[in-house]
């Protein structure tokens, strides 16, 4: 008898852990922050979304951002994140927003190196960022 309640009760936790929810959002945001590429001397954000159920079959994920000019240490950037089904119609939207600590002159205006082997950008002055 006690075996019986045990295993119902395995089967029910089981059964329960098997459904989603149609409520829960499609997708999270599970982290990011802003990324300086030396080579190229340019500023982006990045970041990773993770699926919280499953996604509609043909479903496009579109991640949408503005460009990085004059970067404000402290000011918010946002990005949004959209489900897109085969047929094209947004299904769900989803916004971010991050922040840096750093401000645009502080990074470099051109790359701090060149060519196949990573040398060091022979127009940049000893010291400087320019």
């Amino acid at each position: 008898m006690m075996m019986r309640k045990i295993a119902l009760l395995i089967l029910v936790l089981f059964l329960a852990g098997c459904g989603e929810n149609p409520n829960a959002p499609y997708l999270a945001f599970a982290g990011g922050g802003f990324v300086f590429n030396y080579r190229n001397a340019e500023a982006f954000y990045g970041f990773i979304a993770r699926p919280v159920r499953t996604l509609p079959e043909g479903g496009v994920i579109e991640a949408q951002s503005p460009l990085l000019t004059g970067i404000v240490a402290k000011h918010d950037y946002k990005v949004v994140l959209r489900l897109i089904d085969a047929q094209g119609k947004e299904i769900a939207q989803y916004e971010q927003k991050f922040h840096t600590d750093v401000d645009q002159s502080t990074l470099p205006n051109q790359p701090l190196v060149v060519g196949p082997g990573y040398q060091q950008n022979p127009d940049l002055k000893p010291g400087t960022l320019n």
